[in-house]
């Protein structure tokens, strides 16, 4: 199939998400050419629904914890040959579409991430970001590493592969690019930068997110699941 002729759904999980709903699912409905806009909720208790019901049709709300669990049912709802999977806190921009669909062009490609960089960021969270950029790029060298930020799949062999493990709390992306990578090439997009607000830093510190991150990822590879039992929304 030609990659003019792919269609692109993008899933957005969210859990009271109404502030940046606002700000992420605009761009997404300006995208061209256009995608398809799935947003499957964890029963929140603000008006995310009715944000995300402005912008798509298609809005779902599912019982139980769980990102991976929220990302497989939008996957089963999406109609798309390819399928984004996006934070609810992420700005796209206008070329996304046509990066994705040049990427996706090659046959061989199941899988791919982007570069994560922050929205309006502080000195030390703008280093950051760009050095955590370059080290998931060498990643690629030896394992596919992947930001769940922005993360692309071909729709068939996403299901091929089973889709998300629903029993890990974090890491469900990685996890999944690795086992994506053993059917095809799962590949880094050099020239598309997506934007998430940096939240996370600003509540918890950036010592104590990179902590744990280091930990949950050594676990992930010793171990082959997270240390972290229960992954803390912060809103």
């Amino acid at each position: 199939m030609r990659a003019q002729s792919l269609r692109i759904s993008v899933v957005v999980p969210t859990l009271q998400e109404e502030k940046y709903l606002v700000k992420t699912l605009p761009k997404l409905v300006r995208l061209k050419p256009a995608v398809e806009i799935i947003v499957v909720d964890g029963l929140s208790g603000d008006r995310t629904i009715d944000v995300a019901r402005r912008f798509t049709s298609k809005v779902f709300q599912i019982g139980g914890r769980g990102i991976a669990k929220a990302k497989n049912y939008g996957a089963k709802q999406a109609d798309g040959e390819i399928i984004v999977f996006l934070d609810a806190d992420v700005n796209v921009p206008k070329e996304l579409v046509n990066e994705v669909l040049t990427v996706f062009s090659d046959s061989l490609v199941v899988g791919a991430t982007c570069n994560v960089l922050f929205v309006q960021p502080r000195f030390h969270e703008a280093v950051f970001s760009r050095f955590y950029n370059f080290l998931v790029q060498a990643s690629f060298w030896f394992k596919p590493h992947c930001q769940g930020k922005f993360l692309a799949v071909r729709r068939n062999v996403f299901f091929e592969v089973g889709g998300f493990d629903e029993s890990m709390p974090c890491l469900e992306d990685h996890d999944l690019a690795f086992r994506l990578s053993k059917l095809g090439r799962f590949v880094f997009i050099k020239d598309l930068t997506v934007y998430e607000f940096p939240r996370r830093f600003r509540r918890l510190g950036l010592l104590r997110v990179i902590g744990t991150w280091m930990m949950d990822y050594l676990s992930f590879v010793f171990r082959g699941k997270p240390r972290t039992k229960v992954w803390q929304p912060v809103r």
